[in-house]
C-alpha cells in the first residue's frame, strides 16, 4: 500500500450511524478480528477479550447501547465487537504499576483502530461506541469483566454520504521541537 491509499483509507473511514441491516460475511468478520489480534500491545499482553456478536445477540447488544435517546441507529447493526478488559501479563502489570500508566486502555484503543481500518478497507462501516449499559452487556456476554467498547460493524446504507471531517488544526494538537 502506498501513502495515497493509506490517506484515502483514513480520510474515508467515518463513524457510520446508518446501516442497511444486511449481514456481514464470516470471512470479513474474521479478517477484522485478525486485524485486532495483530495489533501491538504493551509487552504483547493483549489485555482484552473480544466478543463477536451477530444474529439475535447483536440485537441484544444494540438494545444495551440505546438509552436516553442515544444510539437508536444500532437497531440495524448486524454485528458488534464488544471489547472487555482482560488481565495483563506479569511484565505489563509491573510496568503499569511502576509507571502509573493505563496500558490496557491504550492497547484496546490500538486494537479497535486496527479493526476499524480493516473494516474500512473491506468496504464495511464501523462506529465505536462508549455509551452502553455495562451491566446488561456483562449479563448478556456472561462476563464480569469491565466492558470498554462496543464496535458496530456492517454495511452503510446507500444514503449514508461521506461527511467532511471537522478536526482541530495541526498547530492546535502538535508542537514541533528541534
Amino acid at each position: 500500500m502506498d501513502f495515497n491509499d493509506y490517506e484515502k483509507l483514513i480520510t474515508n473511514r467515518q463513524s457510520c450511524r446508518n446501516y442497511d441491516g444486511a449481514p456481514v460475511c464470516e470471512e470479513d468478520i474474521a479478517r477484522c478480528l485478525e486485524a485486532a489480534r495483530l495489533a501491538p500491545s504493551a509487552c504483547n499482553a493483549q489485555p482484552y477479550h473480544i466478543f463477536v456478536c451477530t444474529g439475535a445477540t447483536a440485537g441484544s447488544v444494540a438494545a444495551a447501547t440505546q438509552g436516553a435517546g442515544m444510539n437508536k441507529f444500532t437497531s440495524n447493526v448486524p454485528c458488534f465487537f464488544v471489547i472487555a478488559e482482560a488481565e495483563y501479563n506479569a511484565t505489563a502489570a509491573a510496568g503499569s504499576r511502576l509507571k502509573n500508566q493505563d496500558y490496557r486502555s491504550v492497547d484496546i484503543g490500538i486494537a479497535a483502530l486496527q479493526l476499524c481500518l480493516c473494516a474500512a478497507s473491506l468496504g464495511l462501516s464501523t462506529c465505536i461506541l462508549g455509551w452502553f449499559d455495562e451491566k446488561k452487556l456483562q449479563k448478556l456476554l456472561g462476563t464480569s469483566a469491565h466492558i470498554r467498547l462496543a464496535i458496530a460493524l456492517g454495511h452503510a446504507s446507500p444514503d449514508d454520504a461521506l461527511r467532511e471531517k471537522k478536526r482541530k488544526s495541526t498547530d492546535r494538537i502538535a508542537t514541533f521541537l528541534g
